[in-house]
């Protein structure tokens, strides 16, 4: 797709949906697919795009260090919504991590492959695996300054359209979409590799 398609895109569904937005997404996607961490409002993004497209597929880069709440979280909402999620983990595991590794301090060099190890190798060895040409995810306006130089779509280096349906939304306005459609939350999420939740990972640049 061309810069100026998405342009245009953007200007036009500025104050769309996000139903009409995943709608319009998926209009032109012959093999899309949403990403999750479960994270705190991820469910949103999960419900709205799954609804539309049950049969859709969920990549789930699981770290290994997420909480026990957010994998109760996590299978609740797999068999709540019905999830197609296909899970991608570390080569190396956690107890051998704690054992050998560890996790090194977030301004040490060693954290750039800790962060590459734990999320972003899983994270492109499932885009090369389903090679996706529409990619919805749940960033927002206001998280980090990168994702502020974003917008609704998106184009990545790879040429996946990146679809952000809530892009304009604010917590407020999430939460009254989890209480609209009785949607759970869970805020005991943990990331190792951002020491500060405007931290980008990687995932997005």
């Amino acid at each position: 797709m061309e810069p100026t398609q998405i342009n245009q895109w953007n200007q036009e569904l500025a104050g769309a949906t996000p139903e009409q937005i995943i709608a319009k997404a998926l209009g032109v996607a012959q093999a899309p697919l949403v990403t999750t961490n479960f994270r705190p409002y991820e469910v949103a993004i999960l419900h709205a795009v799954n609804r539309m497209d049950p049969s859709i597929k969920v990549i789930w880069c699981d770290t290994g260090y997420n909480t026990p709440q957010t994998y109760k979280h996590a299978q609740y909402l797999i068999e709540q919504l019905r999830l197609q999620v296909h899970t991608y983990v570390p080569q190396q595991t956690v107890a051998y991590r704690n054992v050998v590794l560890g996790i090194p301090e977030i301004d040490s060099p060693a954290h750039v492959l800790f962060t590459d190890q734990v999320k972003l190798e899983p994270f492109r060895r499932a885009m090369a695996e389903h090679t996706p040409d529409v990619w919805f995810t749940n960033l927002r306006k206001g998280q980090t300054a990168l994702r502020d130089s974003l917008d609704i779509f998106s184009l990545g280096k790879d040429g996946v359209l990146k679809v952000s349906p809530f892009y304009h939304w604010s917590d407020t306005d999430l939460d009254l979409y989890l209480e609209q459609h009785q949607l759970p939350n869970e805020h005991k999420y943990y990331d190792p590799t951002k020491a500060l939740a405007n931290r980008e990972c990687g995932l997005h640049t």
